[in-house]
C-alpha cells in the first residue's frame, strides 16, 4: 500500500463523500463508487458493484458500461471469479493478464472470448450490516491493472463499505421516520373519525383499513385525505 493517498484519490473521494451525503440512497451510491473507480484506479475501464443476496445469486448495480454488466452476469451465472472469492476469502483478487492464464479457467475463458476484458480485480466490501458484495474493477489492456491499482483500489472499497453503510443507517432511519409519522397520522385521523361519526376507535380504524384496501393505497395516505378534509368522502365508500 502507498504510503500517502494520491491528491487526485483524496479529491475523488472527497467528491465521492459529498455525494454519499446529499444522496444517501443506494443507486446514487453505487454510481458514484463506480465512476470513481473510472477516475482514480490506473488501467480501470469498467466497474460495477456486485452483491450477494440470498441462494448465492449475484445482482450487479452501478455498471458503467454493459460490458462491466455483461461480466458480473458471466460470474453470477458460473459462480466464480474475482467478485464471488473476494466475499468469500475477504481479500482482493486480481488477475493483471487474462491471456496468460487465470484463476478461474471457464470465467477467463468467455471473458477472452466475448469481450475485449484483459484484466479483472475483485475487492470485497460491505453493503449496510446483513450483505456482502464486491467492488468488480475491468481493464481492456493486459498488464495495466498493477500493484498501484490494486493499492488505490484498495482504498476505494474501504471507502465504499463506509459509504454504503451510511447509505444503509440513512435507508433505516428514514423508514424509521416515516413510520413514525404515519402512526401520528392515523391516530389523529381516528380521532376525527370518532369525534364526528360517535364510533369506537376499533370502529374508526377499521373505517380507515376497509378505505385503504378498497382505494388501494396505503393506510397513512387515507388517513392523510381524512385530515385534509376529505373525511365525508372516506366515510362514505365504507
Amino acid at each position: 500500500m502507498p504510503e500517502q493517498i494520491p491528491d487526485d484519490v483524496s479529491r475523488a473521494l472527497t467528491a465521492l463523500a459529498e455525494i454519499v451525503y446529499d444522496r444517501p440512497d443506494y443507486p446514487d451510491v453505487y454510481a458514484a463508487i463506480t465512476r470513481t473507480a473510472l477516475e482514480v484506479v490506473p488501467g480501470c475501464h469498467h466497474a460495477a458493484i456486485s452483491v450477494l443476496v440470498g441462494g448465492g445469486e449475484l445482482t450487479a448495480h452501478g455498471a458503467t458500461s454493459p460490458l462491466a454488466q455483461k461480466i458480473d452476469d458471466m460470474e453470477g451465472e458460473l459462480r466464480e471469479g474475482p467478485c464471488y472469492d473476494a466475499i468469500v476469502e475477504e481479500a482482493f483478487q486480481m488477475e493483471s493478464d487474462l491471456t496468460d492464464g487465470c484463476t478461474w479457467p471457464e470465467l477467463g475463458r468467455r471473458v477472452l472470448a466475448e469481450t475485449p476484458v484483459r484484466g479483472m480485480i475483485g475487492y470485497r466490501i460491505r453493503v449496510g450490516s446483513r450483505k456482502a458484495g464486491a467492488l468488480n474493477i475491468f481493464s481492456e489492456t493486459p498488464g495495466a491493472l498493477d500493484e498501484r491499482s490494486a493499492s488505490i483500489g484498495a482504498v476505494l472499497a474501504a471507502f465504499a463499505s463506509i459509504a454504503l453503510g451510511a447509505a444503509a443507517h440513512a435507508q433505516q432511519a428514514g423508514t424509521l421516520r416515516e413510520g413514525l409519522v404515519s402512526n401520528r397520522v392515523i391516530g389523529k385521523a381516528t380521532g376525527l373519525l370518532m369525534a364526528a361519526h360517535g364510533i369506537s376507535d376499533e370502529e374508526a380504524f377499521q373505517v380507515l383499513r376497509r378505505a385503504s384496501q378498497e382505494l388501494n393505497i396505503k393506510l397513512g395516505s387515507v388517513a392523510q385525505k381524512v385530515l385534509d378534509g376529505q373525511l365525508e368522502q372516506v366515510r362514505r365508500d365504507q
